[in-house]
């Protein structure tokens, strides 16, 4: 169970011992309404984001944020930690993205190429609102969940992607993040090690159009070349941004889980990584310890240095 459909479980039991009760049910709070809705970084209708901007004198931190769905669905419309946020001068993006059956419609192959690929031109459009969105270039920070916690670990662990030469001037601007933080996201597009880290994986193949999972083992060779470019394992590097990985379940390294893409064995694998390299970084499940921030959104605001002093 995820972290998301676990509060809904958590919430939806709550409704229901009040009902019993004969009590009447807290109604949640509306969330904001974005400042700019739908706003279009591209051509496709999955290419848009909702803009929310919180009140201040001087340009904001923003929080990037890229919904999950397993690149096959899913929407910007719930972006985590949007009121807290708000609440402490942090404006706040949340994207679309074309999906797979969007890619494999227009012909892009591998077809999560379309996924990571608006990724990084949703984070430049956005930067190049920075003027007109009293938006801070420099303190931008990446969010995500399941896939889309996949894709912003992309971002932030990719060189950037800025072409200082290009016409477009978008397209010059930075993909740089001041940090990141992902919930249950995979690491790794590489069959083996994924098996290796979750024996009953069974995971990947649809970004790149295969049938199942033994075909994808089967061409993974012929595949190395994408798979490297697009995992997070293989693209760390020293130069990686701070990265807080949240799970909730308890990693167990190369034993099956009920609920693979979602396993935190993929957060252990990534630590290994990050840790090898130098970069800084906490990992957090049910149990962990020695973890400097229980509190996730504390992590986000130090990194972001956005609170006023006290």
């Amino acid at each position: 169970m995820t972290y998301r459909f676990r509060f809904l479980a958590l919430t939806l039991i709550a409704t229901l011992c009040l009902a019993a009760l004969d009590l009447p049910a807290q109604t949640a709070p509306a969330l904001p309404k974005p400042t700019m809705a739908n706003v279009s970084y591209g051509a496709h209708e999955h290419q848009a984001l909702d803009f929310y901007k919180a009140a201040a004198d001087r340009p904001t931190a923003l929080l990037f944020y890229i919904h999950g769905g397993g690149w096959m669905n899913g929407d910007k419309g719930t972006p985590d930690f949007l009121v807290q946020c708000l609440n402490s001068g942090i404006s706040v993006v949340s994207i679309n993205y074309r999906l797979i059956p969007d890619a494999v419609a227009e012909g892009v192959y591998p077809p999560v190429e379309a996924c990571l690929e608006d990724s990084a031109r949703a984070l430049q459009f956005v930067r190049s609102k920075a003027a007109e969105w009293n938006i801070d270039k420099e303190r931008i920070a990446g969010c995500g969940g399941s896939a889309g916690g996949f894709n912003i670990l992309w971002l932030a662990f990719h060189s950037d992607l800025a072409d200082p030469k290009s016409a477009d001037p978008i397209g010059r601007e930075s993909t740089h993040l001041k940090c990141v933080m992902a919930f249950v996201p995979q690491t790794s597009l590489d069959p083996r090690q994924m098996k290796e880290w979750i024996p009953n994986n069974d995971y990947g193949h649809h970004a790149f159009s295969l049938r199942n999972y033994q075909e994808f083992l089967d061409e993974r060779e012929q595949l190395l070349p994408w798979i490297q470019d697009y995992s997070p394992y293989a693209l760390a590097t020293p130069a990686a941004p701070p990265v807080y990985l949240f799970y909730d379940s308890v990693p167990a390294l190369g034993q099956p889980y009920k609920d693979p893409p979602h396993s935190a064995n993929f957060g252990v694998g990534l630590a290994e990584k990050l840790k090898s390299v130098g970069v800084e970084y906490e990992l957090n499940y049910p149990g962990a310890t020695g973890v400097k921030h229980p509190d996730i959104f504390s992590f986000l605001t130090e990194k972001l240095k956005s609170l006023p002093a006290k």
